[in-house]
């Protein structure tokens, strides 16, 4: 019962601040994601340096996934010029170069596990400004916009919560396994079931805000402007969550399962580590700036 009420309060306060560190505004927005970016990172070369024997800069690796996050806010909100980035690309260059004079064991697996951290969680979370800071053409100026980045995670919350309910229902009847090697305890129905609710959150998105929502037509990804602003757009937005959240939850139940561990951290009681909480969103955040991006060709 206690572990119950615990996990229930960290849910509540997760979602909350969540929610509150997204609506709240474009500094509210990067000063949130930018300390998830950071605990994220640490939590990864910490388990790293742990069970895989590597020796990952944990300060320098982390404080570089803060630069590119902080550099790509800054930039999306025309606040910041190109140069923004060039702190991101100095800590690069210092976790390739610091190797030379440290003189440890194994480099090259030190090298692989920082930039798969960059690439595995810093630059998917920081594609999330590309989809939080729109572009008004007639205005011609850059607004912060909290539907499009709060709705990855209401389809992430829907997908989870359809696969549990589908699951614990259904899986005794329909037991097909979705992938029994990393996670035993995924259904096919359970699947399924996630990604009938979050078509059923997105038809509610497109319903509660039908207004044209422009992500930023240029840029580091160039392109026009596409619309969400239909249910067809909607739905085709919440399948996309759905379908990369679950593979997001599976990649890192993968990790976890190489490294021997149970959770990613214990920060969120009763809930592990961020990476346990933000591990679906580290694929749905970037296919949904592709997928919208798609829209426009």
């Amino acid at each position: 019962m206690k572990t119950f009420l615990t996990r229930t309060l960290t849910g509540l306060v997760f979602v909350a601040l969540l929610v509150g560190g997204i609506i709240g505004g474009p500094h509210t927005f990067t000063l949130l994601f930018a300390a998830v970016t950071a605990a994220a990172l640490w939590e990864f070369a910490t388990n790293i340096n742990t069970h895989a024997g590597a020796q990952v800069n944990r300060l320098i690796n982390t404080m570089a996934g803060v630069f590119l996050f902080v550099a790509f806010a800054g930039y999306c909100a025309d606040m910041a010029p190109s140069r923004a980035f060039i702190p991101y690309l100095i800590s690069v260059i210092y976790i390739l170069v610091s190797e030379l004079y440290l003189r440890a064991p194994d480099p090259l697996k030190n090298w692989a596990y920082a930039f798969a951290s960059q690439l595995y969680i810093a630059l998917p979370l920081s594609t999330l400004c590309v989809l939080a800071f729109s572009f008004d053409r007639q205005a011609g100026q850059t607004y912060y916009n909290f539907v499009l980045p709060l709705s990855v995670f209401i389809f992430l919350w829907s997908n989870d919560s359809g696969a549990y309910l589908f699951g614990s229902m259904l899986s005794r009847r329909f037991p097909a396994k979705l992938f029994p090697r990393i996670s035993p305890k995924k259904s096919w129905v359970g699947s399924i079931g996630g990604g009938l609710l979050t078509l059923v959150a997105a038809a509610l998105m497109w319903h509660y805000f039908p207004l044209s929502m422009p992500v930023r037509h240029s840029g580091l990804l160039g392109g026009l402007a596409p619309e969400v602003q239909t249910l067809i757009g909607w739905l085709g937005l919440g399948l996309i969550v759905s379908i990369f959240g679950t593979w997001g939850d599976l990649v890192e139940s993968l990790f976890k399962r190489h490294l021997g561990i149970k959770d990613s951290g214990n920060l969120l009681p009763g809930h592990g580590g961020v990476l346990d909480r933000f591990d679906s969103s580290l694929l749905a955040i970037p296919a949904a700036v592709l997928y919208l991006y798609t829209l426009s060709l």
